[in-house]
Formats: C-alpha cells, structure tokens, sequence
C-alpha cells in the first residue's frame, strides 16, 4: 500500500509545490514508484516544473467521474508520475475535491499531495486524504505561525507529522533558526533548504532543480530528505569536472 504524504503549508509563497516537484524526482533515485498529485485546483502549477502547459486529461475530470486516475496521470522521463489540476475556471465546475481521499494510486510506493495553503476546503481535502504529513515554512514568525495551525488540525485528525521542512534558508541574523522553529512548533526540522538560485533557474527552464543542477545546495538538501523519509543513507555526490564545466557554461 502505498504512503500518501500530504505537503502542507499554512501560508503561500513558502515553496511547496518546489518541494513537491523536486522530492518526487529525488524519490524515484532511490528506485520508489511516486506519483505527485496536484491537490491546489483553484491555481493549479505543479506542471509547470515539467514542462507541462497543456494537458487534456486532468484531476478535475478524476473527481467529476469523467476519468480515471490512470487516464490523468503523466509519466515524466525521471520516472515520476504527475496527476496535474486543470487550469481553467470552468473545470472547477461540478468537482468533489472530498473524492481525493478514495482515490487509488495502484502500485504507487509513495504518494505526494500538494495541498494549496492554508486551511481551506482544498487544504482539507488533503489532511482528511493523507496518512502523513510535512509541513512546509520560511524561516519568519508570519510561516511559523500558521504551521502551529495547521499541525493542530493535523493531531486532531490523527495523521502522523512527519516534520517541518524550512525552506529558502538564508542563515541571516534575522531568520528564526532550526531551534526557534522546534521550540515554537514542537515538531522536528527534518530539512534545512537553503535559499538558491538555480531553483528559480530551472523553473525558467521548465525542469526540477535536482535535475537542472544536481549538485546545487538545494538538490542536495532535498535529497538527503528523500533518504531520510524511506530512511536510506544518502552521500551527496563529488562535482564531477563535466557538471563544473556545465555550470560554467550556464554562467
């Protein structure tokens, strides 16, 4: 059967779908079979970071009983398999998003919701669907805050928090630090994402960041928690001269 993680955040802006995408793609390197689900149907994006702008076949249409599941999943050459949300107002007609918790992945290891933020009925559909969860935050009182939230609603449904990931980490002297965020939520900061600008990068270039620039800080961290979530041990791999020359290259 497979483990359905809900990604959540309290407030936009925090990275999750970032997250969504790349963690997908780092779990399919340790041989899972992940499948990422966009579960923001009002402003839907998780295509976008697979070069995804069109695609007939959507979650929306799953959730009206049009579809299945099958039919609205895409198979991306990394090996993750994405179930994108439509794109237009008018395919929110008629949608049961309360239909996500008995939908069935098949032979899926890992399943990841991208939840839109906050604590909505999108948001919902997801904590009520999922088993686990990971939270998602910038390292600001205002992120913070709404995680405290959010993990309330969480224990009261009974899911198992799997932990914070702090996400566009500076180190700046004014940014909560890793025992701030542990202290305020009483939960685990399972990751420590720095800020990078090759996820910006490859977003340009329509690809995830751990695999527009393997080697980044950013794709090594998100690595680290992919092995760490099937509970594997990760080395973060030596620059080749090839990747450096590429990167030159990029410059």
């Amino acid at each position: 059967m497979a483990r359905i993680i809900g990604i959540v955040s309290g407030k936009g802006g925090v990275g999750k779908t970032t997250l969504v995408a790349n963690l997908g793609v780092a779990l399919t390197n340790f041989e899972k079979r992940v499948t990422i689900v966009d579960c923001n149907v009002t402003t839907s994006h998780l295509g976008f970071y697979f070069d995804l702008y069109y695609y007939p076949k959507t979650l929306n249409q799953v959730l009206k009983d049009e579809i299945s599941l099958e039919e609205a999943t895409y198979y991306h050459p990394s090996g993750v398999r994405i179930v994108p949300a439509a794109l237009t107002i008018e395919e929110l007609i008629g949608i049961d998003i309360n239909k996500l918790k008995s939908l069935d992945f098949g032979n899926a290891d890992i399943v990841l919701l991208d939840s839109a933020p906050g604590l909505g009925r999108e948001a919902m559909s997801v904590l009520n669907a999922c088993k686990e969860v990971i939270f998602v935050t910038t390292p600001f009182m205002n992120a913070v805050s709404d995680v405290i939230k959010c993990n309330r609603v969480a224990k009261y449904l009974g899911l198992e928090a799997l932990g914070i990931v702090l996400n566009m980490w500076r180190k700046d002297f004014h940014e909560l630090d890793e025992k701030d965020v542990e202290d305020l939520t009483g939960l685990p900061v399972i990751a420590k994402i720095p800020f990078d600008l090759n996820v910006q990068k490859s977003l340009a270039h329509r690809m995830p960041t751990v695999l527009f620039a393997p080697y980044s800080p950013a794709s090594i961290e998100i690595n680290k928690l992919a092995a760490r979530l099937i509970g594997e041990a990760y080395s973060p791999p030596k620059r080749r001269f090839l990747f450096k020359l590429l990167r030159f290259l990029r410059k």
